[in-house]
């Protein structure tokens, strides 16, 4: 009997070594070794491989094709998608659990299924009786719907082959399992082994195919790294689950817009798509408050606006407490010491929290100036005019940076009916007049002329 090989693998680069040590030396990442089993039989190793030979085509002699699509009827995610599911694309949905990968999926299920599309949905973590439940529930039926609750690939590959289905659906990557190989399933070996048969049937059948992930602790796609790099299409399914809003963003994509989002809402009838974030994350609004800033951000292609709260309290302890909620807490420690330093505000002795109201995360500069606005007005309980939107960057000199795509967040300001916005002066230059007629622009250069212009008010 051979002797089996045991290997240690990367999960952020795939190196491969044939010991254990702290760091990767290829990527230098720290603690990501994992220990697999060497494959011995490699002769049939792909189930899902094509036996015939690739042969190498002149880029001048390649036809342009146009891929084909496939519409959801989800507005928002076909935007997201691009314009549709690519015919024979292999896209990674991942998200904490119970956010609502396993509703999306099966709702655009039914959609792509009503269009007389042969949907195969595999759910290994469900009997077909659990999973139909769900799809009562949803009001989803569908004769051109299949479920099938397997977890042996090779058993889903012979009914893949049977079925010929437009869509294969998989829930999730992490219970499936190859009887080949000897490790558990969910480890680095079968979820790396998987993928690729996966993405060998995607591209070889034109079968457009989703995997459902599991996240680690910390937020990421469990399995190793490489399984981003395989597929076409990454999208990260988050939200508060407080609020029911859900985002779906778009990490990568091959095929359309990468770090845009999609907003669902999440009710008793399954994930219903918001149209006008705007209005949703205004709508329970204190307008009379002190500590609220309205922020046009962008996410992705899409400008919409946000509110951030502020609250500045004495504290008791001799250590004051920063917290923040949808923002950097670094981000917000540098904004207090601009503050601290260019105002003089006494802020030593006094707790400060920060949140973004309805659950969003917000990571981009362009929100430093109503983070900063917000936590004057609390400071000196004054209320900010709620007709007033504020954005702008904020360097360490207190000076107010330019930011980019200023002309899509004044026209989401506009159609939410503010009256007036303070951005950088730098950004007045080459907008065009029917903006400025529209709205009243106040270009600012520094932190204390914004606080200033405000307590005028």
């Amino acid at each position: 009997m051979a002797k089996t090989k045991t290997l240690w693998s990367c999960n952020e680069c795939g190196h491969i070594q044939s010991k254990w040590t702290g760091s990767c030396s290829t990527c230098q990442k720290w603690n990501t070794f994992v220990e697999e089993v060497e494959i011995s039989d490699k002769g049939k190793r792909f189930e899902a491989a094509s036996e015939k030979a690739a042969l190498p085509i002149r880029i001048s002699d390649v036809k342009d094709i146009e891929f084909k699509r496939l519409k959801t009827g989800f507005g928002e995610f076909d935007r997201l998608m691009g314009g549709g599911i690519v015919a024979g694309s292999l896209t990674l949905v991942g998200g904490s659990p119970g956010i609502g990968k396993s509703t999306l999926m099966m709702q655009v299920s039914h959609k792509l299924a009503m269009q007389g599309l042969t949907v195969l949905y595999i759910c290994g973590e469900e009997s077909v009786e659990q999973t139909s439940l769900r799809a009562k529930r949803l009001d989803i039926s569908s004769d051109q719907l299949y479920l099938l609750s397997e977890t042996n690939f090779t058993h889903i590959k012979h009914h893949i082959d049977q079925l010929q289905p437009d869509v294969l659906i998989v829930d999730s990557i992490q219970i499936l399992y190859k009887q080949e190989l000897p490790s558990a399933p969910g480890s680095v070996t079968q979820v790396r082994e998987l993928a690729t048969e996966f993405m060998h049937i995607s591209k070889g059948m034109g079968i457009s195919t989703f995997l459902i992930g599991h996240v680690t602790k910390s937020g990421e796609i469990a399995g190793p790294r490489v399984l981003e790099h395989i597929v076409d299409t990454v999208l990260d399914f988050d939200g508060d689950q407080q609020h029911g809003y859900r985002m779906l963003r778009g990490i990568k994509n091959r095929f359309g817009p990468t770090d845009d989002i999609a907003i669902f809402q999440m009710s008793g009838e399954g994930l219903t798509e918001v149209s006008n974030p705007s209005l949703i994350f205004l709508e329970e609004r204190a307008k009379k408050t002190p500590g609220s800033a309205i922020i046009p951000t962008i996410e992705g292609s899409r400008a919409f606006l946000v509110e951030i709260q502020a609250l500045v309290a004495p504290s008791p302890f001799s250590n004051s407490t920063r917290k923040s909620t949808g923002l950097n807490p670094n981000r917000l420690t540098l904004l207090l010491a601009v503050l601290e330093k260019r105002m003089g505000f006494q802020l030593h002795n006094k707790d400060v929290f920060v949140s973004v109201a309805g659950g969003l995360k917000i990571t981009e500069p362009a929100i430093d100036l109503g983070v900063i606005l917000a936590i004057s007005s609390s400071f000196s309980n004054r209320t900010l005019d709620p007709k007033i939107a504020v954005l702008g960057e904020i360097g360490l000199a207190g000076e107010v940076r330019s930011i980019p795509r200023i002309e899509s967040r004044i026209k989401e300001a506009i159609n939410m009916g503010f009256t007036a916005c303070i951005l950088p002066k730098r950004n007045l230059k080459g907008l065009s007049k029917k903006l400025t007629e529209k709205i009243q622009l106040h270009g600012i250069e520094y932190v204390e002329q914004a606080i200033n212009y405000l307590q005028k008010e």
